[in-house]
């Protein structure tokens, strides 16, 4: 008897769902900067020249991985509910992956 768990589904459901959680709890963290700017453009300055470091560069290149991971995969479910498809989920689930190291690479050598 095989698992669920390790069917490669189950893997695109869970990078979903772990995605969504990242970016859930970046948001806050945005809002925040966002309010500076308002309320106190001297912080504001300080965390956008601490921005511009490498070490953030490559964060936020794991951020648009996740937005792209979550979106791809929300694409990707909306169609498994709205299409009739026989059994190409598994490669769905690979290119859906492989186009959300695509758009975060594009991002990260533009940022670099």
């Amino acid at each position: 008897m095989q698992s669920y768990r390790n069917h490669p589904l189950w893997l695109a459901f869970l990078l979903h769902r772990l995605s969504g959680l990242g970016l859930a709890l970046f948001l806050p963290a945005h809002f925040y900067v966002l309010g500076l700017a308002l309320t106190d453009p001297g912080r504001l300055d300080g965390v956008l020249h601490w921005a511009d470091s490498p070490v953030v560069k490559f964060a936020e290149f794991g951020l648009v991985f996740l937005l792209a991971v979550h979106m791809f995969g929300g694409l990707r479910l909306l169609a498994l509910e709205f299409l009739p498809w026989p059994g190409p989920q598994k490669s769905l689930a690979a290119g859906a992956l492989a186009g959300a190291f695509l758009i975060s690479g594009a991002f990260l050598l533009k940022a670099i």
